[in-house]
């Protein structure tokens, strides 16, 4: 029977090593995505704000976070700021920095959609039986609010978790990272590791996003008005 390579994965403790690479990207993924959710909700009521100055400002830093790639920002951060600022940042802060900046715009965006999205009627109704600013939005305009909200924000987390890939290119050890050592180390002794190795990286990404992206999907259906 041909050896298609998968022993590499039980070869010393190479397959513990791809968990470890796994969690440093699970790690990095859930600080940016807590930190944007919470930056991203300030940003998205600043955004519904009628300033001209906060609306333009708002504006030009979407548009520059959606139009640079993810990987452009990584090495501005983790390179550019580095050199002209005299900073010493690891990859990991540079990667944490530049997936905070991007979830914020996305999530402050998801956020603004969702607010603008309450019909003006709701309230309207509200301050017609007697209810205070505050209690229209807490009764009335978050609960509907955060259904609109939650599916698509855990929709953006799971790309977030996707993206995290491109921190190899700044020298993070993660699951990527990890599996390209691996199959160096044994190019010669089992040069068909490749396959094996991308395949069960792809198989750790699928269990990690998989079950969210499920998740994002019945709440989805759940709350579809």
């Amino acid at each position: 029977m041909q050896d298609l390579g998968i022993r590499v994965l039980f070869m010393g403790n190479n397959f513990i090593r791809l968990l470890g690479g796994l969690w440093v990207t699970i790690r990095l993924s859930l600080v940016s995505i807590l930190l944007s959710v919470l930056l991203g909700i300030l940003l998205g009521v600043v955004m519904t704000f009628k300033n001209p100055v906060t609306k333009c400002l708002s504006r030009v830093y979407l548009e520059f976070i959606r139009i640079m790639p993810q990987l452009v920002l990584l090495f501005l951060v983790y390179f550019g700021a580095t050199k002209a600022f005299g900073l010493n940042l690891s990859g990991e802060t540079s990667a944490v920095i530049v997936f905070t900046l991007w979830g914020t715009a996305e999530m402050g965006d998801l956020v603004r959609g969702a607010l603008i999205s309450i019909p003006k009627h709701q309230y309207e109704s509200g301050a017609a039986l007697g209810m205070e600013n505050a209690q229209i939005y807490r009764y009335i305009i978050i609960p509907q609010t955060l259904r609109r909200l939650i599916p698509l924000s855990i929709n953006l987390a799971t790309r977030m978790i996707k993206t995290t890939s491109l921190i190899v290119m700044i020298g993070v050890v993660e699951v990527l990272k990890v599996g390209q050592q691996i199959i160096e180390a044994n190019r010669y002794t089992v040069p068909d590791s490749a396959l094996w190795i991308y395949v069960t990286i792809f198989f750790m990404y699928f269990l990690v996003c998989w079950p969210v992206s499920m998740l994002a999907g019945r709440l989805e259906k759940k709350w579809k008005n």
